[in-house]
């Protein structure tokens, strides 16, 4: 765990002060703080105001990155429009500024946690003694007292009186202490599953062949001796598909490999040696018999032995039709659910419009819940560790806020692609190796704090699912108002992270990480003391999150707190580098918003059936959508000395 700050900032409020709070006699030199008090107020009975101060530096004239173009059927409406104006800041003068942003915030670094290939010196045989009514776990952080025949422990986080007996905890192989060290790594003996080996494990390849696959591109300008050469979408397409084929036949010869179509109907060849599989009319829109099918589908062979079949079946496809991307998209998933581990890596260029999961409006009447489908497909890959990668051709519109929830949830990528990168992105999907399955973190801070966005307690549950290098989550925690003079009276307050997974070996493992914060003891937070890798990142995943899910407004008050919170730290603490990374975050997701408000507004005029059309994601374009996403990935590297922040490519 990494916070964004070295102590606990006790007087965060999640709203703004409304303007009769802001309102303050002019009496003696009393100005407005961020906890609503005046400054008088302040120093007498709040000595832990939540302000930033810094030493006037000029700021490095600094040029960010090119941010991504706008979505081009809104520029012209957007061309008139002007960014919203900043806050005042009121205490400018003084050489402070009100904090808004929270800078209470946690990093887990969850692909690094899941790798016990290097964590052998902290793996515990004995079981974790969890409160009986929180679920903390008992941890160096502990205090317990032992008797004659039980041992007590009053737990730190919900403040529960636990009662154990001596006699059950040896018998149960429970520790009769606190366990040393704040990082332990607990594991199962009780394996339910036999061993598998992921080099084993399936890759389907889900291939729109729809009519609009023919579309041409050219890929060799003419000249005076010859003409330009021309090669459609699925040409390209199947040219990528036979280069991973044998790369795959040379590399990992024991991987299995599928084949999946779709257009008007969705054709499963498997491994190319078998009578294929058609689901077509009334098929394509019983979710129960698609999964089913897909589940009972037989186990396809091994490339090295498939390769010259399935070559041949690629060769053949030929493009027509409709696009039932949602029932190719189930099958797939429910064919490799067969093995954990493996990947689905679906390529087109529309909308779905026929079956289930179809987007398209004119053929679906508003008949079926889209985003429900492509979110129950997202949760039923994860739970069965399948990872699904998404992948659409540049200059359609295929609705990839909604079809990308199944990678955003399953960790695959989601990429817009041309017939000159498709080959390199399907490398790259299959090259991304999980390296947990069944991820569950949970979050516990004491009673009296809670988790702005997430949960309104004090104890913290997120269903990650599958986990490859590289990501990381982050989250907020504040303490509630009524309980901050009971915070401020504590010298420390415990954090503990509960990491349950299954790893590659499908072992049941649980890392319970438990450190200790310091509250403030002190009226200021100094900017240069806080860690703007972990606020960038943080800004990043939740503006996103909040604008994938419709809180445009929300995650724009979000954009401009914490562009003015970064601001005042890189004054503070210059770092060119990182100032142009979240500055260019800030100022692509700034315009995203705007150009998803502007397109919401217009909607609300024109459209004539808004329940039929309208959704949460349905405003925001394919291109902003892969960035969003992207947005919703954002990390910390470590660069020379530092660290710095990163999308996932």
């Amino acid at each position: 765990m990494e916070f964004a700050c070295s102590h606990v900032v006790c007087n965060w409020r999640s709203e703004s002060l409304t303007e009769d709070e802001a309102k303050v006699t002019n009496q003696g030199s009393a100005s407005t703080l961020p906890c609503g008090l005046s400054r008088a107020q302040s120093v007498s009975d709040h000595p832990y105001d939540n302000r930033v101060t810094f030493i006037q530096k000029p700021a490095p004239s600094l040029v960010p990155p090119p941010v991504p173009p706008r979505n081009k059927q809104q520029r012209k409406s957007l061309s008139r429009s002007r960014p919203p104006p900043l806050p005042p800041r009121g205490l400018e003068n003084n050489g402070e500024t009100r904090l808004k942003a929270n800078v209470n915030v946690v990093s887990l670094k969850v692909g690094s946690l899941v790798d016990i290939t290097k964590a052998s010196a902290i793996q515990s045989s004995q079981k974790p003694v969890h409160c009986g009514k929180c679920n903390a776990v008992m941890s160096s952080a502990s205090s317990p007292e032992t008797h004659q025949t039980t041992i007590m422990w009053n737990c730190e986080f919900c403040g529960k009186e636990n009662v154990y007996s001596l006699t059950a905890l040896k018998a149960g192989r429970f520790p009769l202490r606190s366990p040393p060290g704040r990082d332990i790594l607990y594991m199962d003996d009780n394996e339910d599953t036999d061993y598998e080996n992921l080099d084993d494990m399936l890759i389907v390849l889900c291939v729109d062949i729809s009519g609009s696959m023919s579309v041409t591109s050219e890929i060799s300008p003419g000249n005076s001796m010859r003409s330009p050469t021309y090669i459609s979408r699925l040409q390209g397409v199947q040219e990528a598909l036979q280069m991973v084929l044998s790369s795959l036949q040379k590399t990992s010869p024991h991987r299995r490999v599928a084949l999946v179509t779709f257009n008007n109907e969705v054709t499963v060849y498997g491994d190319g040696t078998g009578v294929p599989l058609s689901l077509r009319d009334w098929a394509l829109v019983d979710y129960d018999y698609v999964k089913k099918e897909g589940e009972n589908y037989s186990t396809p062979h091994c490339i090295a032995e498939t390769i010259q079949p399935l070559t041949q079946k690629i060769k053949e496809l030929r493009e027509h039709g409709a696009t039932a991307l949602g029932p190719a998209a189930l099958v797939s998933v429910a064919m490799a659910s067969q093995f954990t581990g493996s990947k689905v890596i679906i390529c087109t260029d529309g909308q779905a419009n026929i079956g289930l999961g179809q987007l398209d409006q004119e053929y679906s009447h508003c008949s079926a819940p889209s985003p429900y489908f492509y979110n129950q497909l997202a949760h039923y890959a994860a739970e069965k560790g399948v990872i699904v990668s998404v992948m659409t051709f540049e200059g359609e519109d295929c609705r990839l806020a909604e079809v990308g929830r199944l990678a955003d949830h399953t960790g695959g990528r989601i990429n817009i692609v041309n017939i000159g990168t498709v080959a390199t992105e399907i490398q790259s999907a299959i090259a991304d190796n999980v390296l947990a399955t069944s991820v569950m973190a949970t979050l516990l801070a004491p009673d009296g704090m809670y988790f702005p966005y997430e949960e309104d307690n004090h104890r913290l549950v997120r269903e990650i699912g599958n986990v490859t290098d590289g990501v990381e989550i982050t989250f907020q925690f504040a303490v509630r108002p009524e309980k901050v003079e009971i915070f401020q009276q504590r010298d420390r307050v415990p954090f503990q992270l509960q990491l349950s997974f299954r790893t590659r070996e499908l072992q049941k493992v649980m890392r319970v990480i438990t450190q200790q914060k310091r509250v403030t003891t002190s009226s200021w937070v100094w900017a240069g003391s806080l860690n703007m890798s972990v606020l960038g990142v943080h800004c990043a995943q939740l503006c996103a999150r909040l604008t994938m899910e419709g809180r445009v407004q929300e995650a724009q008050r979000q954009l401009r707190a914490q562009q003015d919170l970064l601001r005042d730290i890189s004054q503070q603490k210059p770092s060119p580098k990182e100032e142009s990374i979240y500055g260019n975050w800030i100022s692509t997701m700034s315009m995203i918003c705007e150009d998803i408000n502007t397109a919401n507004q217009n909607t609300t005029e024109t459209e004539t059936q808004p329940a039929c059309r309208t959704s949460s994601t349905a405003s925001i374009s394919d291109a902003a959508a892969k960035v969003v996403y992207q947005m919703k990935r954002a990390k910390s590297v470590n660069g020379k000395g530092r660290r710095v922040a990163m999308l996932e490519n």
